[in-house]
């Protein structure tokens, strides 16, 4: 006697049960990573302390980025001018104003938004591979300017002789301290980034890089919510400028430089464009290969770093926040 197949329920299709929703974890590993981020140096060596503070101002300058990568659909080669733009503005006011905390980094925010606010009402109005070269060529002229403004940036030389960040009377000479206080401004930028993001203007960003026509056939003013996202991106990366400035105490124009721009475009594919602290990993991975591995490859640091990004390309399209999203194989009952 043949047996009945068992009734399928209405909402599987052909035998297979509907994918289970994705569980939120919440803020609970954002915290737990802040955690371990800020008792790291009481367990690392001075120059490994060193070493992560950089790490963490060229994750808040790929953050930003991402902002128009990944969130907005726009690809910048330039992004590296208004971080360099914030360097310089921070650097001057501590040299001839005071190092006091906030002070050089608001100034160094203000400079970064003007700067991308001058520059990129023009660049929003383009596209595509329009964007990308306008971004590249606005990159290189602020970089041929600081070299050749030597009253103010002290041209090829770089601006040198920034004095320690100071907080009340106290200059933060440790580099735990210092350490600290990068983490506390990058904590709160990522927040304000993410917030942005997940906003009904970072909304209608993701609408205009999935489908710019439809949002202007809708009603949307796509270009002027580009050049919002372009202000906002840059004024990031002015306060990124603003802690390279504090950690390193010296700015040159290398910092705005197209190398700056490729490596931290470099570091939003890696890490996956448009997750926000997919980008973090990817500064980490260029941060560590370039200035912890580099030196004991003779050199070849860039090289290692074009093998990852050719790999990367292939084997995670999504970069690394694509992992999150890969779910174990199951095999269907027969």
């Amino acid at each position: 006697m043949s047996q009945r197949p068992e009734a399928v329920p209405d909402n599987v299709v052909g035998g297979t049960p509907p994918p289970r929703p994705r569980r939120r974890l919440g803020p609970v590993p954002a915290i737990v990573v802040v955690v371990v981020l800020a008792a790291a140096p009481l367990f690392l060596a001075p120059f490994a302390t060193t070493t992560l503070t950089r790490l963490l101002v060229f994750g808040l300058l790929a953050v930003s980025l991402d902002l128009l990568v990944g969130i907005t659909g726009l690809p910048s080669l330039g992004h590296a001018a208004y971080f360099g733009a914030g360097a310089y503005a921070a650097g001057w006011v501590s040299i001839h104003l005071t190092p006091a905390i906030p002070v050089p980094l608001l100034v160094g925010a203000a400079v970064g938004g003007l700067a991308a606010a001058a520059t990129g009402w023009v660049a929003v109005r383009s596209a595509g591979v329009y964007f990308l070269m306008l971004t590249l060529a606005i990159g290189e002229v602020l970089a041929q300017l600081a070299q050749s403004w030597d009253g103010v940036t002290g041209g090829a030389n770089g601006l040198s002789g920034i004095p320690a960040a100071r907080l009340g009377s106290e200059p933060l000479l440790g580099v735990g301290y210092l350490y600290w206080y990068v983490l506390a401004v990058g904590v709160v930028a990522f927040a304000l980034v993410w917030l942005l993001a997940r906003s009904p203007f970072g909304a209608t960003l993701r609408g205009i890089r999935d489908n710019e026509s439809r949002m202007r056939a809708i009603g949307y003013s796509t270009t002027l919510y580009k050049y919002g996202a372009f202000i906002a991106a840059g004024t990031i990366a002015g306060v990124a400028g603003s802690l390279l400035a504090a950690q390193q105490r010296l700015v040159t124009p290398g910092d705005l430089g197209f190398t700056t721009a490729a490596l931290v475009l470099l570091a939003v594919v890696v890490g996956g464009a448009g997750s926000l602290w997919g980008p973090v990993v990817g500064a980490a991975v260029v941060v560590l290969v370039r200035d912890a591995l580099g030196p004991g490859l003779g050199g070849h640091g860039e090289l290692l770093l074009g093998i990852v990004f050719v790999l990367v390309v292939y084997l995670l399209p999504r970069g690394a926040a694509g992992l999150t999203s890969l779910r174990p194989f199951r095999r269907r009952r027969s």
